[in-house]
């Protein structure tokens, strides 16, 4: 167990770095930090001053070593665009962030997998079809066009829920979130829901894929034979051996909801990370930019981590495998 966290944990480690290279490059190749600094106006002395400043008269290789020691410490240097720091702008966008995605991929799953196993159960059904159309009409529209027909139906023409903005928020220590009150809720609604259609649909059609599957197999006859009720079989013992695909896909997609929040922040106006990035990559805010990609891919690199370590906790196949591949 402790060898597969280690080599977990390096592979981790190559991952980072090599994101962090590609940040790192931006700043290389990606307009030029002197002149959005200074503007087109500036003279050769005050160019080289700022330059001397901030480092990019020393070597390639000297200047990443210094990036990487400050993106360790979180530190990207100050924006382009609104002249703060990067560290300070990601920490007051991220709660809203989390806070999407979150309650996005919660209601993904707490809605994907009662309607999965009810396709599964029910396969064949006039309500299975319906389920299971929805599920492909979830999986084609894109967020963009879903999150207007939503603002459409439920904003404009009803007026039931707002279509911007994150509404009143509370702070809890260094957060804030908008789930503990009444205007926050009504904002969050149809943004999350957006946000969560193509994980929910993606969860729905795998548990149904994987409990069509599993209710095949010998043991489950076995326990049918047994005499044990429809509940014990489905629930008990089917749903169960579903979980460890269910549990990657989850895991996946919740760092891709963080990621991929964009589109949904742009359309709802939500103050999150997905606006800021948005914001920096018309600006060609670099520093935003470098430090929106080093979060991104440290959220999927603990998310898969966490995910290889559940699959010991939920399938112990894996451990038997792992055990007998030791010996």
């Amino acid at each position: 167990m402790l060898a597969f966290i280690l080599r977990r944990l390096i592979q981790a480690m190559i991952v980072m770095l090599t994101v962090a290279f590609i940040a790192f490059m931006l700043f290389q190749y990606v307009g030029d930090p002197v002149t959005n600094l200074l503007g087109q106006d500036a003279t050769p002395q005050q160019r080289e001053d700022l330059r001397r400043d901030l480092g990019l008269d020393q070597p390639f290789f000297v200047q990443f070593g210094k990036f990487i020691g400050n993106a360790v410490q979180g530190e990207f240097g100050l924006s382009l665009r609104q002249g703060r720091k990067v560290s300070v702008l990601i920490a007051e966008r991220f709660p809203a962030t989390l806070e999407l995605a979150t309650v996005a991929a919660v209601l993904g799953l707490l809605l994907g997998i009662p309607l999965g196993v009810f396709a599964a159960l029910k396969r064949g059904s006039f309500m299975s079809q319906v389920v299971m159309t929805g599920s492909l009409l979830g999986v084609s529209l894109p967020n963009f066009l879903i999150g207007i027909l939503l603002i459409l139906v439920f904003a404009v023409t009803f007026k039931w829920l707002p279509s911007f903005g994150r509404g009143d928020v509370v702070s809890l220590g260094n957060l804030s979130t908008g789930l503990l009150t009444v205007d926050g809720l009504k904002h969050l609604v149809l943004p999350a829901f957006t946000l969560s259609l193509f994980p929910m649909t993606l969860v729905l059609r795998l548990v149904r894929a994987e409990m069509l599957e599993v209710l095949r197999t010998d043991y489950i006859k076995f326990a049918r034979a047994r005499g044990l009720p429809d509940r014990a079989v489905y629930f008990r013992h089917a749903l169960k051996n579903t979980l460890v695909p269910v549990i990657t896909i989850a895991g996946l997609q919740l760092g891709a909801i963080i990621a991929f929040a964009i589109v949904t922040e742009t359309v709802f106006q939500w103050p999150g990370m997905g606006l800021l990035f948005i914001q920096a990559v018309q600006f060609a805010d670099i520093p935003v930019m470098a430090a929106y990609l080093c979060l991104i891919a440290l959220i999927f690199v603990t998310i898969n981590l966490v995910v290889d370590l559940l699959y010991f906790a939920v399938d112990p196949r894996l451990r038997i495998e792992r055990s007998t591949a030791g010996h």
